[in-house]
């Protein structure tokens, strides 16, 4: 039990606070989400005092330092304390959680933005095409919407904070500004689902609002006479060994740059001559069998030679998964013409 003095209040005061010199713990009573004032004297005689905060996290209780009396009122104390009892009955913990604490602070209103994108990615878990769907989706919000919405509660999301989001990028980067609109919006539906808002503030009435996109562009290809030049360019340039085999082993398995790039080993039947796609990595969401040509299984000895034990079949320099844009960045700067996906409609 906390320790009490003579003339101890109910609840702290900030004069008790201020003016308390004799040793102990002292509670804010009940209602005070476990709140409590330390003081103690130091080893010159001074009395230091500092605040702490009793929880039960995961079952157990623990205590947590909150500050010291000369930085933190009382006032700004027992807030801080709320926050954090708040977080714990959200599942948070406080102490390692400093990003999701903040996301709960305004839950007595609704869920923040940043709480309920967290939702929305967890009832949709098992339900993307692939991990780094999510992780895309994740990243997309946090770049472009989390600066303004992290922290507000979506029942107070407004049409005016998705178009203070949209128009810098709406013109200058059409496709990112759609996926963020999309995920702003998916958010937003979550919400209404919820019952925490009537209305869809990244819906129509954004679109109406700013200009038309144009058309998406189509990929571009290359003729089929072509292509043989392509490869003969690329493999003259100075680029590292990995990124040249696989643009080649992509052409010659018209498969898309993310499959080629993700291609492991154990994917590999050398002996079938058989490159086989397991259902997650690909679009339609099924298993893809891809047959090798002679050529193709040359690039293959070829990529063993650079692998250095690695299970990716075509990994980066750092040994990892290569970029997303490093093909198309290669292609570009040596003026091939087309795309990585263009090569698909080459190929057709």
């Amino acid at each position: 039990m906390p320790a009490r003095s003579e003339g101890k209040p109910q609840t702290l005061t900030a004069a008790f606070v201020r003016t308390i010199s004799k040793p102990g713990r002292y509670g804010d009573g009940r209602g005070s989400f476990g709140l409590f004032l330390r003081v103690w004297r130091t080893a010159n005689g001074r009395i230091g005092k500092n605040w702490a905060q009793r929880l039960q996290i995961n079952g157990k209780y623990t205590n947590l330092g909150l500050g010291p009396v000369a930085l933190l009122s009382l006032a700004e104390a027992r807030e801080k304390a709320k926050q954090n009892a708040r977080a714990v009955l959200s599942g948070v913990d406080p102490r390692r959680s400093p990003r999701k604490l903040r996301r709960v602070i305004q839950t007595s209103v609704s869920p923040t933005f940043g709480a309920a994108v967290d939702k929305v990615v967890d009832i949709h878990n098992d339900g993307w095409k692939h991990p780094r769907t999510a992780k895309a989706f994740r990243a997309t919000l946090e770049q472009y919407a989390f600066p303004a919405l992290e922290t507000k509660p979506v029942s107070q999301v407004t049409s005016h904070d998705v178009m203070a989001i949209l128009e810098p990028i709406w013109t200058s980067k059409p496709e990112t500004s759609r996926k963020v609109r999309k995920g702003i919006g998916k958010v937003m539906k979550w919400a209404m689902a919820q019952g925490y808002r009537s209305d869809n503030p990244a819906g129509d009435v954004i679109t109406q609002a700013l200009p038309k996109h144009g058309r998406a562009q189509h990929y571009q290809a290359l003729p089929f006479s072509e292509i043989g030049a392509a490869i003969e360019k690329v493999r003259g340039t100075d680029a590292w060994a990995a990124t040249k085999l696989a643009f080649e082993f992509l052409v010659l398995t018209a498969a898309r740059s993310g499959e080629v790039r993700e291609a492991t080993w154990d994917e590999i039947d050398l002996e079938a001559e058989m490159w086989t796609i397991p259902a997650t990595k690909m679009k339609n969401g099924r298993a893809h069998r891809v047959p090798l040509s002679k050529q193709a299984m040359n690039i293959l000895v070829g990529a063993r030679t650079l692998s250095d034990g690695s299970e990716l079949v075509f990994p980066s320099q750092r040994g990892k998964v290569m970029d997303g844009v490093t093909l198309s960045k290669l292609l570009r700067e040596h003026n091939v013409g087309t795309v990585p996906h263009g090569i698909r409609s080459s190929f057709r």
